[in-house]
């Protein structure tokens, strides 16, 4: 690219983060003193803490990208609110740091290499020198440079070393996997280095034909299968040699490292790798086995998922005295935002996917009673496991109400950018 090109590219980008900043009345771009307690955000002090404070950054480009990290990582689950905390606590040596070396910058996308490197040593400097606040922070200050030199990375997402799910056109996402439990992006920087642009080759062959949480079960099996090699002394160039031998010690390492684990779950890191090796082989990479996968890794190295039946053998059935108790006390619950979808589990008997599939703007249905001359309301959702599109079922006005409350709540907090599906 031109000169001309990259600098338009990276103001168009910022341009975007000023825009992102000005939600809220601007006021996330005007204030460096974020308020915690305020409803658009948290709602309420963490611990004891009150404000996120960026008054100690001078530089305002630096400043904004940081701010646009941090509000963006919250917003899309990224970090929680006791990561925010801690971050907040990194903020004021951050901007003393980049005071000192970074002042006249105009972006961290511009950023040096050594920057980890001087920012490890103004910690010692500055007696933030303990080894776990040195790995904290510099892990802090990582991800940050990470995520906005990707942010201002303009190629194919699938080029890139980090892919966001949101950016992967075609990606198969449901509404209900988008919770904390499955991360929304793969950082193909954790492959060794060696290696990585080939399991990125690979990735590319089926990202969008399977779902979103298989791929990153499949790449979670995939790092721990080359980390646990090179964890075993292995170097660049191993895959290619690859014996039995190999594979047996392989073996023996992770039914250690998953020691207890159900047979379901120790699966996955010998089928998908298994498929892998057979895949690069098929497609002749370079870096295949020479040796056949199925003399590597054998049908019976693969432990038996278990069947459904022996599975229901082992559900344990919440007791009925037990979920009066719960009942009795739902308004205790230490997090208030499970009670609404309590409340749905018990009155629907749906799935818990289920009650966390619903859109707010077609969840709720006001049905004409002819026979009681009244207007009855019925839930409205996905039933996901049986395929049926829209099951309306009848609840009571006061669950109505509740759902009512619940659906003004997430219309005010949504926007197109943080909850298109509604």
């Amino acid at each position: 690219m031109k000169i001309q090109e990259i600098k338009s590219n990276q103001q168009s980008k910022y341009e975007e983060i000023i825009g992102y900043l000005k939600q809220d009345d601007d006021y996330w771009l005007e204030n460096d003193k974020w308020d915690l307690t305020k409803e658009f955000f948290i709602g309420k002090k963490i611990y004891r803490s009150r404000y996120i404070d960026f008054s100690s950054f001078n530089n305002e480009y630096i400043k904004n990208e940081i701010k646009y990290y941090i509000l963006f990582s919250f917003r899309e689950k990224y970090l929680t609110k006791v990561s925010i905390l801690e971050m907040s606590y990194r903020l004021k040596p951050m901007g003393k740091f980049f005071d000192r070396y970074y002042n006249n910058a105009l972006s961290l996308n511009y950023i040096d290499n050594n920057c980890l490197v001087k920012w490890s040593s103004f910690l010692v400097e500055k007696n933030i020198n303990t080894e776990n606040s040195l790995i904290n922070c510099k892990s802090k200050m990582g991800s940050i440079l990470t995520f906005i030199k990707n942010f201002y990375d303009d190629r194919e997402e699938t080029e890139k070393d980090i892919w966001n799910s949101k950016n992967i056109k075609g990606l198969k996402v449901s509404a209900s996997s988008s919770s904390l439990t499955k991360p929304k992006s793969i950082n193909f920087n954790s492959i060794p280095f060696f290696y990585k642009e080939m399991v990125k080759r690979y990735f590319r062959t089926f990202i969008t034909k399977k779902s979103w949480n298989q791929c990153v079960n499949i790449f979670t099996a995939i790092n721990i299968f080359f980390n646990t090699f090179y964890e075993m002394g292995y170097i660049d160039g191993f895959l290619k040699n690859l014996q039995r031998e190999d594979m047996e010690k392989y073996l023996y390492n992770i039914a250690n490292k998953y020691k207890g684990k159900n047979v379901t779950y120790v699966n996955k890191f010998i089928a998908y790798p298994r498929t892998f090796l057979e895949y690069i082989q098929m497609a002749q990479y370079d870096e295949a086995p020479i040796k056949e996968t199925v003399f590597l890794i054998f049908e019976n190295d693969i432990p038996k998922r278990e069947r459904d039946s022996d599975r229901l053998r082992r559900v344990k059935f919440i007791p009925e005295p037990i979920l009066k108790q719960l009942d009795n006390n739902i308004m205790n619950l230490d997090r208030p935002q499970f009670i609404p979808i309590y409340i749905l589990l018990r009155e629907t008997g749906w799935r818990g996917t289920d009650i966390l599939n619903l859109r707010y703007h077609n969840c709720l249905e006001q049905i004409w009673n002819g026979k009681e001359k009244t207007y009855n309301y019925y839930l409205c959702g996905e039933i996901t496991k049986t395929g049926i599109a829209q099951l309306k079922i009848p609840i009571r006005d006061k669950v109505a109400e509740m759902v009512q409350k619940s659906i003004d709540k997430a219309k005010e907090l949504s926007t197109e950018e943080n909850n298109p599906k509604k």
